[in-house]
């Protein structure tokens, strides 16, 4: 199995999204973390809208990045440019780091309930689609 760490600002969302997708897509092949440089705690539009798509992680946890120290990696993948940028040095000897910037549907600052889901919706999407091919690029 290959260890798979998902590392955004605060483990809120994008991330949050990312890691229920790698483990719908890579099964028993893959273990899922996922982590923030900070803890923001889970945001409720992430976990509706993975709903949406048939992915229930409501029992996910905001953790950080500290916390997973000691497990060895064999990919990092940075999902928005400010974890990439300020990511703390994470000593997974021969992990592959990987970048996405997703939008961050929860910057998203409207009353329009439409605009707000339209918004998660399509971050939601490309995280799905990323995922899905990383899965079978490589993994297999």
């Amino acid at each position: 199995m290959k260890n798979i760490l998902i590392l955004c600002t605060g483990n809120s969302c994008r991330s949050q999204m990312a890691h229920g997708f790698m483990e719908h897509f890579g099964g028993t092949k893959v273990n899922v973390y996922s982590a923030g440089i900070e803890t923001h705690g889970l945001n409720k539009g992430a976990v509706s809208i993975m709903k949406e798509a048939g992915i229930d992680i409501s029992k996910h946890t905001s953790n950080h990045v500290d916390e997973y120290a000691a497990i060895p990696f064999d990919h990092i993948i940075t999902v928005c440019d400010h974890a990439k940028e300020n990511c703390p040095y994470i000593p997974s000897k021969g992990a592959q780091r990987w970048h996405h910037n997703f939008s961050d549907p929860s910057k998203i600052n409207s009353d329009d309930k439409h605009a707000v889901h339209a918004a998660f919706k399509a971050t939601r999407d490309e995280i799905k689609a990323y995922c899905k091919a990383f899965i079978k690029q490589h993994l297999g």
